[in-house]
């Protein structure tokens, strides 16, 4: 897809865009310092996440890992913990393996290459293209949601841009209309733009500083474009989750992805569970006999909860019950109920825990 600008226009849509970003773009906090490791560690939050939810996550972060050196130096299910409830963990996991890296083999600097920078753990081209060019104004356009949805409507792009095809020539048209002369701001300005005035529905042409160059705003298309994506069908799943309880209020939790869908807990501390079908309690007794040799006296059905992970509708099943002892086994923790968040765990582990605490 070219771009169908002539210089001219091209400078022109630039300019206008730039200006109106440069007096009108919010004010976040990774906006404040063009340092690559504060851009980065924002860029990673940013991912599937909203802003509104990275805010504090990424203040908070910064207070304890300030610089990329002392990120490397932790352990890392602390990086985990302090990350916990802001989803998509292995975000976390790459990020301080990046950083090791980053420290032993860059000197504590975030590679200026395009190819050092995609050799790292977790960075993909758009994240390497937004980093080089915040922090160092590397010539390198990034495509997003955002971005190319703003693109097709400039261009009057039909079709899913999700296809292959369509994605790598809006890629394309996104690097011939960079501002060479200032990467990083172009790249926030499109970015800008599509979260706020180019939105996927109702969006503010009337305020969009570039509405004189979209071909769809010109054809009264802007709605059509882009097409919706075709959404997965919801699957329904059922967890059922022990709540074990000694005479001590301590409980115990598992690192055990193999027993349900391990998107759900994500890899970290968890209440033992299982994907059940019709007779939950049998089936989670049933588990918890053959994988940690308990047979409680008795499971208590505590109030369910709901939960929801990309396409899955989840339906928590939280059971109770009291024993004289807590198992010892690899790969698990006995803890305090009531301090069970001082650990990385899961937003569903939360919902689940909070159903005992209601049953007190």
């Amino acid at each position: 897809m070219k771009s169908g600008f002539t210089p001219h226009r091209l400078k022109n849509f630039q300019r206008r865009l730039l200006a109106w970003f440069r007096g009108h773009q919010r004010d976040l906090p990774w906006r404040a310092s063009r340092d690559p490791y504060r851009v980065w560690v924002a860029e990673v939050m940013l991912q599937q996440t909203r802003i509104a939810a990275v805010m504090a996550y990424y203040q908070r972060f910064l207070r304890r890992f300030p610089r990329v050196e002392s990120l490397a130096r932790a352990r890392q299910d602390e990086v985990v913990k302090l990350w916990s409830g802001l989803g998509y963990y292995s975000r976390a996991r790459n990020l301080h393996c990046a950083a090791k890296e980053i420290v032993a083999h860059h000197n504590g600097r975030f590679p200026r290459e395009l190819e050092a920078a995609l050799r790292l753990p977790g960075i993909g081209r758009y994240t390497a293209a937004a980093v080089l060019s915040i922090a160092y104004d590397v010539p390198l356009a990034v495509l997003d949601g955002n971005v190319a949805r703003v693109l097709a409507r400039v261009g009057a792009i039909r079709g899913d841009l999700r296809a292959p095809g369509r994605w790598n020539s809006l890629a394309a048209t996104a690097q011939q209309l960079l501002a060479t002369e200032a990467p990083g701001d172009w790249n926030q300005a499109l970015m800008e733009l599509g979260e706020t005035i180019c939105t996927p529905q109702g969006p503010r042409c009337t305020a969009c500083p570039v509405s004189s160059h979209c071909r769809a705003y010109a054809q009264g298309v802007v709605a059509q474009i882009p097409a919706p994506r075709r959404k997965p069908a919801a699957v329904q799943m059922k967890i059922a989750a022990a709540i074990l309880l000694d005479p001590e209020d301590r409980t115990l939790l598992v690192q055990d992805p193999g027993a349900h869908d391990h998107v759900l807990f994500s890899r970290l501390w968890q209440f033992p569970a299982i994907e059940v079908a019709q007779n939950a309690g049998a089936e989670l007794e049933k588990h918890l006999r053959a994988s940690l040799q308990i047979v409680p006296a008795a499971l208590e059905a505590l109030p369910h909860a709901r939960h929801g992970v990309t396409y899955r509708n989840i339906q928590l099943l939280p059971f109770l019950a009291h024993v004289p002892r807590l198992p010892k086994r690899p790969r698990t923790r006995i803890i305090a109920l009531a301090r069970l968040t001082r650990l990385p765990v899961s937003s569903a582990t939360r919902k689940i825990a909070q159903a005992a605490s209601r049953a007190d």
